[in-house]
């Protein structure tokens, strides 16, 4: 088998002053949460990017953790390598170390002694202009038995940043909260969601349903809800009801769900005369921020529209990419999904995608780039997609999937959020107001963050 699959040690009698080895690596975020995943250090110094690009201990823990860890790495597994007994060092940090940075580190024989078989080697680690970044000295027993052993391959560990949630949140509370009407708060998930919010200077609640339960629930909880607005409504409907009304009166420029059915809810929303319906049709998005993928994804329609047709389709796709421009994204690429990337009489949603693509093209959909049908994996991963010999502008590279039905898409959301660690934003769009829809298994960050994507879009409306 090829040798780069072993790792063979140099024992002490092979070992002769001026032989060295290296090892290079280039520094990541990645690395830093990481270390301190596993140590347990939430220092802001070098966890949070936007506080240690311009802290000096940032660069001291990047050297003390990569410049150091990789010159232990060099030395038990390249020189002498495995069997190797790490005695001690003398290391001086000699420049700083940023993120991006490529650091070599290098180690060099000095000096043998017979009697125990220890060894010091010289130690320097450079960057990617050849400054010495660390310098200084290992004290090793090297083995004395020749050892040749398969190299390891080490998991795929993964880190799950939301640093693009964070940032919405961050630019929703830089601006006024937007008074929010909260239905059916008798929970402590969604009434602690409520308080959360408005901690975070995003909405004013006012926290409508039955007033003993709610005071009951804030008591269990452990928290106060003086100076909160409670509207008193003993039932769940009949709360609903009374939360629309003030957002048609504009009272509140948004809508909260608590602890009661979605059905029950949007049946007030959606109440002729006396709901919050638009011209528009109403659907729903999780704005998705995904670790592994490089933009914000918007999923659609996962929690309202059953089985939508052609046009409910071409509407549901012209909400998600008018709240793609709320957020950022000037022109969003909006995949249009199948189990395949060939038009099929046999496969409606195949039909759907080709008219979907030529309606755009005629300007019945506008503001987004549109392509489809495409199966999920040439929609997100470019590799796929030139694997098929796909050309487009959108595959690869989506911003908004639109997904055949409610249940493809409900699945889809769920798969991202618990298999891939994704932090789901979910809202109910063109209604007269924003509503925040969350479910029951949803994280307090994935609340928080429903609460501010609400916010922007009520003030964008």
């Amino acid at each position: 088998m090829p040798n780069d699959l072993y790792i063979e040690n140099r024992t002490f009698e092979e070992l002769s002053i001026g032989d060295s080895a290296s090892l290079s690596h280039t520094v990541t975020q990645r690395d830093i949460d990481l270390f301190s995943t596993v140590t347990g250090d939430v220092n802001p110094a070098h966890v949070d990017p936007t506080y240690a690009a311009t802290d000096m201990f940032h660069h001291v823990i990047i050297q003390g953790m990569w410049g150091a860890g990789l010159i232990s790495a060099t030395l038990g597994t390249r020189l002498p390598g495995p069997g190797s007994i790490y005695l001690g060092q003398d290391l001086r940090f000699t420049h700083p170390v940023s993120i991006g940075d490529t650091i070599t580190a290098t180690v060099t024989v000095r000096e043998k002694k017979p009697a125990k078989g220890d060894v010091v080697l010289d130690c320097v680690c450079t960057n990617q202009d050849g400054t010495p970044v660390i310098t200084g000295s290992a004290f090793i027993r090297a083995p004395a038995e020749k050892v040749r052993v398969r190299q390891v391959t080490l998991p795929d560990v993964r880190v799950l940043r939301h640093d693009r949630t964070m940032a919405m949140v961050a630019k929703a509370a830089d601006g006024a909260p937007i008074v929010t009407a909260v239905v059916c708060p008798v929970d402590t998930i969604s009434l602690l969601a409520a308080l959360d919010a408005q901690a975070a200077g995003l909405i004013v609640p006012i926290l409508i349903g039955p007033a003993d339960r709610i005071q009951a629930v804030a008591l269990a909880a452990g928290v106060d809800t003086g100076g909160i607005r409670i509207i008193h409504v003993p039932d769940a409907c009949e709360a609903a009801a009374r939360a629309v009304a003030l957002a048609r009166s504009g009272e509140v420029g948004l809508l909260m769900k608590g602890d009661l059915h979605t059905s029950d809810l949007m049946h007030a929303v959606i109440a002729p005369g006396t709901g919050l319906r638009t011209t528009k049709r109403i659907s729903h998005v999780y704005l998705m921020d995904v670790p592994a993928y490089p933009r914000p994804l918007l999923v659609t329609d996962a929690a309202i529209n059953i089985a939508p047709d052609l046009m409910d389709k071409a509407a549901i796709i012209q909400n998600a990419i008018d709240l793609a421009h709320v957020i950022g994204i000037a022109q969003p690429r909006v995949a249009i999904l199948a189990a395949v990337e060939t038009v099929s009489p046999r496969m409606q949603s195949t039909l759907d995608a080709a008219a979907l693509c030529k309606m755009a093209d005629r300007g019945q959909i506008i503001g987004g780039l549109l392509d489809g049908p495409l199966a999920f994996d040439n929609a997100i991963n470019e590799a796929a997609a030139a694997e098929k010999g796909i050309v487009s502008q959108v595959a690869g590279k989506a911003d908004i999937l639109l997904v055949p039905d409610l249940e493809a898409g409900n699945m889809l959301a769920k798969q991202l959020t618990f298999m891939a660690g994704a932090e789901a934003a979910g809202l109910v769009l063109s209604a007269k107001v924003p509503i925040i829809l969350t479910s029951r298994a949803d994280s307090a960050a994935t609340r928080l963050a429903s609460c501010a994507l609400g916010v922007l879009l009520a003030r964008k409306e």
